[in-house]
């Protein structure tokens, strides 16, 4: 019997690239799509010599064709860091709306069944904590991180209007923060600022007073209640996340620690909206889909930083490797 065929867009980032693995290790025909403005090929040239794997170099705010029988399509193509959509707000407002479009038509197409990649930034400020599906989120429109938040928003309900209305299989995931191999080190989040900013000899960056809160979930725990939410009969959203929550004067603490760095932390002004507490409640993920995380934060954050020491030099020393000028129209 022929295998099942998944496309997975966003596929060279550090997610797609990840649910990549899982879908091959899963005895499925992977397609990868990507038009690597911030997704990398070396996170899947393992995979280019595997016969059950293909790659196509594709932006999908543009038409989306493959040929052939397509089972899963799972849409994870954006940038997802402030330094990205800050610098390509346009392509990220682009593929969040016209990509989804895009996809969902071919997902109608195909007779497939899609899950979409949203995030807990949805949830904007939140004044609700934790944070639970049912909360409708404190977002800005109109501020800097209004051009990710309002993506994600739309994403959210012209896939509930595709199901409702088509009544096409959609499966939607608000994805809280997500750490591991195969992070960009420069791009900006937390995590990977620190470990950066520890291996080049740099003070530790805080912005705001460290008392804002954050949650890390191991990228392999990810990966898997991706899964399962995609192969479960829910339709509605679902929290994937880790809820050990900890504050970033506390994590910095952590990193400082692990990597044995020298160096002071310095703190710096809060970003506008900036959000002050994040941290999911996965109760709907626990009972419906029977997952939670196994991976503690001590454990994940030694197998990051050793990736991260893996690196080459001029991998460290990269500030922004990204050109994208002709992205902004």
């Amino acid at each position: 019997m022929a295998k099942k065929r998944v496309l997975i867009t966003g596929g060279a980032g550090f997610l797609g690239s990840h649910l990549c693995d899982r879908f091959i290790k899963e005895g499925y025909s992977v397609i990868a799509m990507d038009n690597l403005i911030t997704g990398d090929l070396r996170n899947i040239e393992h995979l280019f010599k595997h016969p059950d794997f293909e790659f196509y170099h594709h932006d999908v705010s543009k038409f989306v064709h493959v040929p052939g029988e397509l089972h899963y399509i799972l849409h994870f193509a954006s940038p997802a860091s402030p330094i990205d959509y800050l610098k390509i707000p346009i392509q990220t407002l682009k593929v969040g709306s016209l990509g989804t479009h895009n996809l969902l038509g071919l997902a109608k197409a195909k007779k497939a069944r899609i899950i979409i990649a949203s995030t807990s930034e949805v949830y904007g400020d939140p004044t609700v904590h934790p944070q639970t599906e049912e909360y409708y989120g404190n977002v800005n429109t109109v501020g800097p991180r209004g051009v990710y938040d309002e993506a994600k928003r739309f994403q959210e309900a012209i896939t509930m209007a595709y199901h409702t209305f088509h009544g096409l299989e959609t499966r939607i995931v608000r994805i809280f923060n997500t750490y591991g191999p195969r992070m960009r080190l420069n791009d900006g989040r937390v995590l990977p600022a620190f470990i950066g900013q520890a291996l080049r000899g740099e003070d530790l960056t805080i912005f705001g007073d460290g008392t804002q809160t954050r949650s890390f979930c191991y990228v392999d725990d990810l990966v898997d209640g991706i899964y399962k939410l995609l192969m479960s009969d829910y339709a509605q959203p679902v929290n994937i996340g880790n809820p050990s929550e900890i504050t970033i004067g506390d994590f910095a603490e952590e990193i400082v620690k692990l990597t044995g760095t020298k160096q002071k932390v310095v703190y710096l002004d809060l970003p506008k909206d900036d959000p002050k507490q994040r941290q999911p409640d996965i109760t709907k993920a626990k009972t419906i889909l029977g997952w939670e995380p196994k991976v503690s934060r001590a454990e994940g954050l030694k197998i990051t930083y050793e990736y991260f020491k893996s690196l080459p030099k001029e991998v460290l020393y990269q500030r922004d490797h990204k050109s994208f000028d002709s992205y902004n129209k």
